[in-house]
């Protein structure tokens, strides 16, 4: 499929799409956390045993894990924002589906198709990078990162005011509107990418990721009910590692593959995901200890707050990271991406670790969410400028979908684990275990015990100057290419002129390896100009065609040291056989 040139956005237009996409994100975050003030209460709702009601959760995790790298291939092919409406109606079909039922297989499914929705935050990532010019991007970025946290934040007194007040089916209510006002705001203002990535979807892949992920985050989301040394927990986890091996070795064979697991081990790369998960675990933590610190009664180390109380005071969590968007636009455009994500983690750390003494009055949590969320907003801002910069513009939105995958495993660690801490230090209290205020110091610890390994792992990523190392603007595919190509330490560059010497603007040049295998591919700018990074030091051959001209193949090797190797291309006349 030939790679056409976005328009760029009107300056209305261009103002309104940020916004946009960030409230999208935002409805899709609220489904996460939507019915957090009514868990303890699903096993009445629903008529079923306590068990059996933690699928409703699970489901939404689930389903939300498998649809994040896939939406995000679906967006690179055939168009982003085509995915992101795609995804938004699912998740209104499947609130919609909750909404009038408290039947419990019906209830799980309509939650499965709600979690569906996670794919459009790497879905939004993709069309900021490919439509807002370079001084916007950043904060634009940060905030539609942040947004899975606003959402969240925001979530919780909403629903609790409504949970206390109404029937909590109006819960999935609310939610249906959001989303049909996001596709509507969505259709409205945001213009479709026309970037796209060669290739086909990757059916087999999809599926045997998806066969993997749920092997592998079934029995991370149940093992405290089945027991984490069980058969069943044992047996899936080891069926895991089976299946997402053999679909690594099957991704490696493919041409298109749904997950490039080359670009996907790059340093930089891999140890963002990394860190991800570490951030995605330091998250949810805030999440489930504080409200339940919260609510509990004052006879039981507990606060003694009601529902909505709590949820207020939890919500400066999810404002603090929609404000640190710009903060962090301004330490980014600084110091780099790496440095905010040092600095955000080490803000976690810090109030993790003054949330172990501020747990004994109602101001001392909004403390702690406060500073909570100006770190993890900074963390989760620093997260796709670093992806966004390690891959090329036809992968972004697969590229973030992985990203974002990996911080929806943390948050899946995180609730196992804590959910595990949290079941062994309670106290039993009129039958009823009930948390307690040691379980939630050592929840704590967890969490910055976390927070320490994300900070190793941010350490060792590449430094970049922001001078010399510009972030991205993907508004065009000759624009990324040639912004990557002077990133890399090696690679070709030149120009591509007609047999008069003028240059030819969007000739197509194609870099190929000794194997006969593309090894790199752009479209010379207005000046004819091109820049293509190498893979590695050795042979290939630079073919350039553009309409006109006839076709020219030749042949360039780089040792692999010093800069680009200037190789200009001469395009012969094109000849027509009679």
């Amino acid at each position: 499929m030939t790679q056409t040139t976005p328009a760029r956005p009107s300056g209305r237009a261009g103002a309104a799409v940020v916004p946009v996409l960030a409230f999208a994100g935002i409805v899709v975050a609220v489904m996460q956390t939507l019915l957090v003030p009514v868990v303890k209460d699903l096993p009445r709702l629903l008529d079923t045993a306590p068990a059996d009601a933690t699928w409703v959760l699970t489901s939404t995790l689930l389903s939300g894990a498998v649809a994040t790298p896939i939406m995000g291939r679906l967006g690179d092919l055939f168009g982003k924002r085509r995915m992101l409406v795609a995804s938004l109606a699912v998740m209104v079909v499947g609130a919609l589906v909750s909404a009038f039922t408290s039947d419990l297989l019906v209830m799980i499914a309509g939650r499965a198709l709600q979690g569906f929705a996670m794919g459009a935050i790497p879905l939004g990532i993709g069309l900021m990078r490919d439509m807002l010019p370079r001084e916007r991007l950043g904060s634009a970025m940060a905030l539609m990162s942040s947004s899975i946290g606003v959402g969240g934040g925001l979530a919780l007194p909403a629903a609790a005011l409504v949970a206390q007040h109404t029937d909590w089916h109006a819960l999935y209510l609310g939610a249906a509107a959001l989303g049909v006002l996001a596709i509507a705001l969505t259709l409205a203002v945001v213009p479709e990418s026309p970037l796209r990535a060669k290739g086909s979807f990757d059916l087999p892949g999809a599926l045997g990721l998806t066969a993997g992920l749920l092997l592998c985050l079934l029995p991370v989301s149940k093992g405290s009910d089945w027991g984490w040394t069980s058969g069943t927990t044992l047996g899936l986890f080891g069926a895991a590692a089976v299946v997402l091996l053999l679909w690594g070795l099957m991704e490696l064979r493919v041409a298109a593959p749904l997950v490039d697991l080359r670009t996907t081990v790059r340093r930089e790369v891999l140890l963002t995901n990394l860190a991800s998960i570490m951030v995605g675990v330091s998250f949810f933590v805030v999440s489930l200890v504080l409200p339940q610190l919260l609510q509990l009664p004052t006879a039981s180390d507990g606060l003694g707050q009601s529902m909505v109380v709590a949820g207020l005071c939890v919500a400066p969590l999810g404002l603090t990271m929609m404000f640190t968007a710009p903060v962090y636009a301004r330490l980014s455009a600084r110091y780099g991406p790496k440095v905010t994500l040092i600095t955000g983690l080490l803000v976690i750390a810090a109030g993790y670790g003054g949330g172990l003494g501020l747990m004994s009055a109602a101001w001392q949590t909004v403390v702690t969410s406060v500073v909570l969320g100006a770190g993890i907003g900074l963390a989760y801002s620093s997260l796709p400028a670093l992806i966004v910069g390690a891959v090329p513009a036809s992968e972004t939105g697969a590229a973030n979908g992985l990203n974002t995958l990996m911080r929806s495993i943390g948050t899946s660690v995180s609730s196992a684990v804590i959910g595990m801490v949290l079941a062994n230090t309670s106290d039993v209290v009129g039958g009823v275990a009930v948390p307690t205020l040691h379980g939630f110091r050592v929840s704590f610890g967890i969490a910055t015990a976390a927070v320490a390994v994300g900070l190793v792992l941010a350490l060792f990523l590449p430094g970049r100057r922001p001078s010399e190392h510009p972030r991205l603007r993907a508004s065009s595919e000759e624009e990324a290419n040639l912004e990557r190509a002077r990133e890399a330490l090696r690679g070709f560059r030149g120009r591509v002129l007609d047999a008069s010497g003028a240059p030819v603007a969007r000739a197509r040049v194609t870099l190929v390896d000794r194997h006969g295998r593309r090894a790199g591919a752009t479209v010379t700018a207005a000046d004819g100009t091109y820049a293509l990074a190498v893979p590695a030091q050795g042979p290939y051959v630079l073919a350039a065609r553009a309409p006109g001209h006839g076709p020219l193949a030749s042949p360039a090797t780089h040792t692999g040291t010093g800069d680009c190797v200037a190789v200009d291309l001469s395009l012969p006349p094109e000849t027509v056989t009679a």
